[in-house]
C-alpha cells in the first residue's frame, strides 16, 4: 500500500497515528539540522519534517537530496505542528518521517507548479500534464466532472435514456466543414466525424425511444476562437410527442437544477424574448441581460436637422452608459479608437454628456439643441450623470458594433459579475439566412428545423420572413444551448431541401435514409443541445472553455503537447490509396 491517507486528510485528531503518505515534492526548506518538505497530491498538501535528533541518519541524508516534483513515499508519525498554518486544512499537523522512499525522480519543471505560475499559455499547453498538477486547473477538471454527473443524474431521473451514436458517419457539405476519415477497407471512400448526432437522434425518435440524451464529442474543422475548439462536447437531447413549450420547460428544469446544485443559486425567472426583439434591444441574439444599456433607436429624433451622417443612415441608435459622464475626453477618444479597430469597423461615435444639472453637452452641439438632446436621453433612458453613445449606418452592422461597445463597456465598468446568473430564452429565429456569397438562402439552424405552424406557405412568397420553431438558451451573454422542433414528415422535409437549393438527387444522396425513415410513422419531435464546455466555463465564472478541457488545442487547432495534426507515413498513405498534393 502506497498510502494510508491522502495529503489533504490529516487533522489534529490524527496526532500520534502512524501513517504512510505518497505524492509529489512541492517545496523543500533545508535548515541543515532540519528539513521541511511540502508533499502534494490531488487532495492537498501535508508538511513533512526530518530532524537530526529524531530522524534516522540515512533518511535525513535522502531528504536533503529531494528535488521539486520528485515522487516519494514516506512513513512516519503525525505530530502537532510548531508553527500552525490556519490557511491549510492540514496546517495543525506535520509528519515526523521515519522512512523515505524515492519512487521516481523528476527534472526541474519548466514552470512553477503553483496557483500563480510563471509559465505562459504555450509552455503550459506543451507540458499540460504538469499544468494539471496545478490546483486551479485540477479544480476546473473536477468541476467539469461535477457538472457532467449532475446532468446525467438529473436527465436519468427525468426518464431520459443515454444512447451512444456513431463517430464514423457520412460527410454532409451543408453547415460547418467536416473532419474526414479515409477508409482502408473501402478504397477511395471516406467517413466524416459528426458535427452533431442530429440525424441519429431523430432516428432514435422514429425508433420510439422518446427521451434520449448523450454527452457526446462533436467535431468541426473551422477557424477557432477562445470559446471554440475543433472537438467539443455537447449535452445532446431529443424528445418525441412534444411541442416547443414542453422542451423549454424540461430544460429550464435542468438549468435551474445545475445552478442550484453547482452554484447554490436559485433562479425562478427564465424570460423569453423573440429574435427580432433581441436584435432591436441589444443588437445580438445572445444578449447579456444582467445590466441595462438597452438600445434606443433615434431615427425619429435625430434625422430632422442638417447632420448628414445621421440623415443618410439606415439606423441611428444609442445606449446610455450609467455614470459615463465621469469619463474624461481622453477616455472617450480611447473608446472611439476601440470602435474604429478593423474587428469592430465603426467610422466614429457621437456622444452626449448628461450633466447633473439636467443640461446636455454633445459632440454635435452645432446641429442639435438641448430639446433634441433631451429627446435622445428619453429614448435611451439616460439619467443625469450618464453618457449617451450613438452609432449610425447600415442597420445590421451598426447594431453589431453597438452590441460590441455595450459588452466592452459592461466589462470595463464591472457589470458582468461572474457570480450573477441571468438565463434567457431567445425564440422565433428566422428559418433561413441569406448568404451573400452563394446568393441563396441557407438554414439558420439546420435543414431539419420546422417552420412555426402556419408559416410553411410563406416559403414560396417571402422566405426571409419565415420564423423557425427554434429556440436558444442564453446565459450571461453566451448561447449555452440551442434547438428546435423538427420536421417529421417526408413531404415537408423534401420541400425544405428544395428551398435550400438541394436537387432531389442531392437530398436523396445525403439524407435519403432520414426521409425514408419518416415514411414509417415518425412522431412529432424536437430537441436541444447544450455546449458542455461553455456551460461548465460559465458556471465556473469564466468564459474561456480551454481551461475546462483536459487536453485542449490552441487557436490554430494544434495539440502542441503531442504535436498533432502531423504528416503520416508514406506506407499508411499507400494503404489508404491517398496522395498528398500540397500547393505552396
Amino acid at each position: 500500500m502506497y498510502r494510508t491517507h491522502n495529503n489533504g486528510q490529516l487533522r489534529a485528531a490524527d496526532i500520534n497515528k502512524e501513517v504512510t503518505l505518497s505524492g509529489w515534492v512541492q517545496k523543500t526548506r533545508d535548515k541543515g539540522f532540519m528539513v521541511w518538505v511540502d508533499l502534494r497530491d490531488r487532495y492537498g498538501i501535508t508538511q513533512l519534517i526530518f530532524d537530526e535528533e529524531r530522524t534516522p541518519k540515512e533518511v535525513m541524508e535522502k531528504a536533503t537530496k529531494l528535488g521539486l516534483e520528485f515522487v516519494i513515499q514516506v512513513k512516519g508519525t503525525v505530530i502537532e505542528r510548531e508553527s500552525k498554518n490556519p490557511n491549510m486544512p492540514t496546517g495543525d499537523v506535520e509528519i515526523l518521517v521515519s522512512e523515505l522512499t524515492i519512487l521516481n525522480e523528476s527534472l526541474t519543471p519548466p514552470f512553477t507548479i503553483e496557483d500563480e505560475t510563471d509559465g505562459g499559455e504555450d509552455l503550459r499547453m506543451k507540458y499540460r500534464y504538469l499544468d494539471i498538477r496545478r490546483k486551479p486547473v485540477r479544480e476546473n477538471l473536477i468541476f467539469r466532472h461535477k457538472v457532467a454527473i449532475a446532468v446525467r443524474n438529473y436527465l436519468s431521473k427525468e426518464g431520459f435514456v443515454e444512447v451512444e451514436t456513431p463517430y464514423l458517419i457520412k460527410s454532409t457539405p451543408e453547415g460547418a466543414r467536416d473532419f474526414v476519415v479515409p477508409s482502408r477497407m473501402n478504397e477511395g471512400q471516406f467517413y466524416a466525424l459528426p458535427q452533431s448526432p442530429q440525424t441519429f437522434k431523430q432516428l432514435l425518435m422514429v425508433g420510439g425511444l422518446d427521451k434520449y440524451f448523450q454527452i457526446v464529442k462533436c467535431f468541426r474543422d473551422e477557424d477557432l476562437r477562445a470559446d471554440r475548439q475543433p472537438e467539443f462536447t455537447q449535452i445532446d437531447c431529443e424528445m418525441a410527442f412534444v411541442e416547443q413549450e414542453d422542451i423549454l420547460n424540461a430544460f429550464e428544469g435542468l438549468t435551474k437544477h445545475l445552478l442550484k446544485e453547482i452554484n447554490g443559486v436559485e433562479i425562478s425567472e427564465f424570460p423569453r424574448m423573440t429574435y427580432d426583439e433581441a436584435m432591436a434591444k441589444y443588437g445580438n441574439d445572445k444578449p447579456d441581460i444582467r445590466f441595462g444599456m438597452e438600445f434606443g433607436e433615434l431615427n425619429a429624433v435625430a434625422q430632422h436637422k442638417d447632420f448628414n451622417v445621421f440623415n443618410q443612415a439606415e439606423l441611428v441608435v444609442g445606449i446610455a452608459v450609467p455614470g459615463g459622464n465621469t469619463f474624461t475626453r481622453k477616455e472617450i477618444d480611447t473608446l472611439i479608437d476601440w470602435l474604429k479597430r478593423p474587428q469592430i469597423g465603426a467610422l466614429g461615435m457621437v456622444y452626449v454628456r448628461c450633466n447633473e444639472d439636467g443640461t446636455y453637452k454633445s459632440s454635435v452641439d452645432k446641429f442639435y439643441d438641448q430639446t433634441d438632446l433631451a429627446k435622445w436621453a428619453d429614448v435611451t433612458g439616460a439619467k443625469p450623470g450618464d453618457l449617451i453613445c450613438v452609432l449610425s449606418g447600415d442597420k445590421n452592422k451598426t447594431r453589431a458594433q453597438l452590441s460590441a461597445l455595450r459588452m466592452h463597456l459592461a466589462e470595463e465598468l464591472g457589470l458582468r459579475k461572474s457570480n450573477e446568473f441571468a438565463p434567457l430564452w431567445v425564440v422565433d429565429f428566422p428559418l433561413l439566412e441569406w448568404d451573400e456569397e452563394t446568393e441563396r438562402y441557407h438554414a439558420m439552424h439546420h435543414p431539419f428545423t420546422s417552420p412555426k405552424p402556419g408559416q410553411l406557405e410563406l416559403l414560396a412568397t417571402n422566405p426571409g420572413e419565415v420564423k423557425a420553431n427554434a429556440y436558444d438558451l442564453v446565459l450571461n451573454g453566451n448561447e449555452i444551448g440551442g434547438g428546435s422542433i423538427r420536421i417529421h414528415n417526408k413531404k415537408t422535409q423534401a420541400l425544405m431541401f428544395d428551398y435550400l437549393g438541394f436537387t432531389p438527387e442531392e437530398a436523396k444522396a445525403q439524407f435519403g435514409f432520414l426521409m425514408d425513415a419518416f415514411q414509417y410513422g415518425a412522431p412529432p419531435h424536437g430537441g436541444i443541445a447544450f455546449g458542455l464546455d461553455r456551460l461548465v466555463a460559465i458556471l465556473g465564472g469564466q468564459e474561456t472553455i480551454r481551461d475546462f478541457i483536459a487536453f485542449p488545442k490552441n487557436n490554430a487547432g494544434r495539440d502542441v503537447m503531442i504535436d498533432a495534426p502531423a504528416p503520416i507515413d508514406a506506407k499508411q498513405l499507400e494503404e489508404l490509396h491517398l496522395k498528398i498534393n500540397l500547393k505552396h
